[in-house]
């Protein structure tokens, strides 16, 4: 349970929100919505202990389940499997059965007995905190999360973003907290795993607050929406599920317009009987009281919201290059014994599309980390073709410095841009004033976005490699990125679960992985988007 009173959250000198109150119950399933940057993924920081409130307090009851944008938790040396069992204390019980099992084979008669003596112990244990039933839960909740044994078998380290992302949401729905705070839970989920996650979160009788972009889960799970508006610094909230909210929300703004006009009407019709009594000495009095009335209606309204701004993204005409900007041939990579992807040949023309599709775990991700450098293939070479200019996003972020600010990482993208130029690009990203100034670590996963993407617009980039650009956007944003990606010039390679940001790349190849097989585009492959 969460019990939050007149919270106050400031980044530096700007007010996110304040005079926040709101209480999160047993029940109360809760859709945290509103603009990138309006202090969504502060806040859930802020309720979850990871970051302290300017003012207010909040208490908390029972366990909290915090699934950040990025999460980083748990030692890298650790298994995965256990790490998701120690959300009820099982993983190094597990483990230390295991050792205890190998000890009373051992021909050592001391080793044998401690390790019998132990192993009882530590059995009854594991049967206070679930046994094999919890086993087999968690097993369940990670299978359905596309989470197979060979992933669960082997450490933290060795795993994608995409993977240790998942492991850490299994590990918080199987933890049975009270309360759960989940950011962009769906992000590098396939189709059945989001259709598996809404069953599940219909179905969870503890209180959560999600923040997403998946309109179908939040109108399939939350019984309750809280509006973040920025502009307004303050929390609108709705006991309703996602549909009534729309209506609802659409009604009030439809009436504080509507008081806004009448109120200012008003106002001015008495600000002008003021003007004319204020000329004559015997109704001076009567003018003040005409004044302080127009004031006092107008102070008693409620905010009109102000239309919310959206990134206005263009990528430039792209650098000279080549016919073949970029040629790969004989990739493979592997991850100890694991086989991620072998002889994969490919090669990009000038202003070719190409989008590459394959299974959760089937190497999308780290193909395009080694286009990128950002890797080393196990075999194979990367050919760079004349005049080549990669601009790389990474679906982590890794292009972004978190240590900079804001404006050096802009102008470390382009050594040849000014301070003004790049605050001129920064600007059409939303990001104004002293924003520049942030430090890159504190952005949210929308800001990052928006971040990255600015940084490869200055970069004059004529072979775009985007790894789901669309992660962590509002809707407004998402449909100004795939816009841009329609109209690019230059050649991309893309990645992405996003049947839209495919549609809108409308791409003349695919390569299907781990085979690395390569095929002209149709649109029986746009029905597998979604699923891979």
């Amino acid at each position: 349970m969460l019990n939050v009173q007149d919270l106050e959250i400031r980044v530096g000198a700007r007010v996110l929100m304040e005079n926040v109150n709101f209480r999160v119950s047993a029940g109360d399933k809760i859709g945290l919505v509103g603009r990138n940057g309006a202090g969504k993924t502060t806040l859930t920081k802020t309720l979850a202990g990871e970051t302290l409130p300017t003012g207010g307090t909040i208490e908390r009851t029972g366990e909290i389940g915090y699934l950040p944008q990025d999460p980083r938790s748990g030692d890298p040396e650790m298994l995965a499997r256990t790490r998701i069992l120690d959300a009820r204390g099982l993983g190094t019980i597990v483990l230390e059965m295991q050792q205890a099992t190998i000890d009373m084979g051992s021909s050592d008669t001391a080793v044998a007995e401690a390790g019998m003596k132990k192993y009882g112990n530590l059995t009854d244990r594991f049967q206070a905190l679930g046994g094999y039933a919890a086993e087999a839960e968690a097993a369940s909740i990670a299978s359905n999360l596309n989470l197979p044994d060979r992933i669960l078998e082997q450490p933290l380290k060795t795993l994608s973003g995409g993977q240790r992302r998942r492991i850490e949401l299994a590990r918080i729905l199987f933890s049975d907290a009270g309360t759960m705070i989940l950011d962009e839970p769906t992000n590098h989920l396939d189709a059945d795993s989001v259709v598996w996650l809404r069953d599940f979160l219909k179905n969870y009788k503890g209180g959560f607050i999600v923040i997403t972009h998946d309109i179908e889960l939040v109108g399939e799970t939350v019984n309750r929406v809280f509006y973040l508006d920025a502009n307004r610094m303050v929390i609108d909230t709705y006991n309703m599920n996602w549909k009534n909210y729309q209506r609802q929300r659409a009604a009030d703004e439809e009436r504080r317009k509507k008081e806004r006009s009448n109120a200012e009407k008003k106002a001015g019709v008495l600000q002008m009987q003021a003007a004319r009594f204020g000329a004559k000495a015997s109704k001076a009095a009567a003018a003040h009281q005409m004044v302080a009335r127009a004031e006092k209606l107008l102070a008693g309204l409620d905010e009109v919201r102000v239309a919310d701004r959206v990134a206005k993204l263009r990528f430039p005409t792209p650098a000279a290059c080549g016919k073949t900007p970029l040629m790969a041939e004989n990739l493979s990579k592997s991850y100890g014994s694991l086989e991620i992807f072998t002889a994969v040949d490919l090669a990009i023309d000038r202003g070719s599309k190409v989008v590459i599709i394959g299974l959760n775990g089937a190497g999308k991700t780290t193909l395009l980390r080694i286009l990128g450098g950002a890797d080393q293939p196990d075999t194979g070479t990367i050919q760079p073709g004349h005049g080549l200019r990669i601009g790389y996003f990474a679906q982590e972020h890794e292009t972004i410095d978190v240590g900079r600010t804001v404006l050096e990482n802009m102008v470390s993208s382009s050594p040849n841009i000014t301070e003004t130029e790049a605050r001129k690009v920064l600007g059409s990203f939303l990001f104004t004033g002293d924003d520049g100034h942030k430090k890159a670590g504190v952005l949210s996963g929308g800001e990052k976005t928006r971040l990255a993407l600015a940084m490869i617009v200055v970069s004059g980039a004529n072979v775009l490699l985007l790894d789901e650009p669309t992660n962590n956007l509002d809707p407004a944003s998402r449909l100004e990125i795939l816009d841009a990606l329609a109209h690019f010039e230059g050649a991309v390679v893309l990645v992405s679960h996003d049947p839209g940001a495919v549609e809108a790349l409308n791409p003349e190849r695919v390569l299907i992985l781990p085979d690395g097989v390569e095929d002209h585009w149709n649109k029986e492959y746009a029905d597998l988007i979604a699923l891979a």
